[in-house]
């Protein structure tokens, strides 16, 4: 990945909203099986990797492999000091003991995933959407909101089932929208009219909207787009440590040198990496 170079750093307090620990293996290990190799990326790198980045605060997300198994992400979130805020993964079983300690210790929401698999088949260890129907009210309760990863079309798919739950939603990945579709497509242009409308927040997370090794250059017209629909509703992540990548990954310097080209306006700069994620993910204890 080759981007324009710029003098800009984000700016004080800015937040990635889209990564990931894992490990140490030893003292995290997973009995998922995993269709990637598990990177080795405990709570000391990703701090590394941030404050490399100039990034104060950041999200971290479940991922598949650990099931509902927090505790790498809890752990991170206490050794972090304040730091992190976390999206953990439950079904509709867990005790509410569970989720309050899960929320005392900086879970701001649950991680549901649509997306499938090369092969097409759900991630191991991924928890699905009905289960969202099943948790909406204690989600509520606690002030929590879902992530949702799935494709546009079946995000509207399943959209009726979840409108009407009241719990504020983010769309991980830029919403999943295909690219190949143009934005003129009408489930990009659908999406674009939910974010206007408030009833979504979404991810400028490019790692996973364009094939390995792109310089993401064909994105640029959706990031535009999102943006315009309503900068209020955007949050912006490197999707850090890249799973599944290899050689293609990029580097969280490198994306965000091309959000600072891609944004030139401080002021929106900061409302996307700092005042929107503080809306978001600060609140509670």
């Amino acid at each position: 990945m080759t981007t324009p170079t710029s003098s800009w750093r984000p700016p004080d307090g800015a937040w990635d909203c889209h990564t990931h620990v894992f490990g140490p293996p030893d003292q995290f290990p997973t009995n998922i099986p995993s269709i990637y190799p598990l990177p080795n990326t405990p709570y000391p790198a990703h701090r590394a990797a941030a404050e490399a980045a100039g990034l104060a605060k950041a999200l971290l997300i479940q991922p598949a492999p650990y099931g509902q198994d927090v505790s790498a992400l809890l752990s991170a979130l206490e050794a972090s000091g304040g730091s992190l805020r976390g999206i953990c993964s439950a079904t509709g079983n867990v005790p509410d003991s569970e989720l309050e300690a899960m929320n005392r210790a900086g879970v701001r929401g649950l991680r549901f995933l649509e997306a499938k698999t090369p092969a097409g088949e759900y991630y191991p260890g991924s928890v699905q959407v009905d289960q969202l129907e099943l948790l909406a009210s204690r989600m509520k309760a606690l002030g929590w909101h879902a992530e949702i990863w799935s494709t546009l079309d079946d995000l509207f798919d399943f959209w009726p089932r979840i409108k009407g739950l009241r719990v504020p939603l983010v769309l991980d990945h830029m919403g999943g929208f295909d690219p190949q579709r143009g934005v003129d497509d009408a489930a990009f242009q659908r999406l674009l009219a939910l974010v206007s409308d408030g009833e979504v927040w979404v991810k400028l997370t490019l790692c996973r909207r364009a094939p390995f090794g792109s310089d993401f250059s064909e994105l640029r017209p959706f990031h535009d787009a999102l943006i315009r629909a309503n900068p209020a509703r955007m949050l912006w992540g490197s999707d850090w440590p890249f799973v599944r990548m290899g050689e293609h990954a990029p580097t969280i310097p490198a994306l965000l040198d091309l959000f600072g080209h891609w944004v030139d306006d401080e002021a929106m700069r900061r409302q996307i990496m700092v005042d929107n994620p503080t809306i978001r993910y600060q609140s509670g204890p």
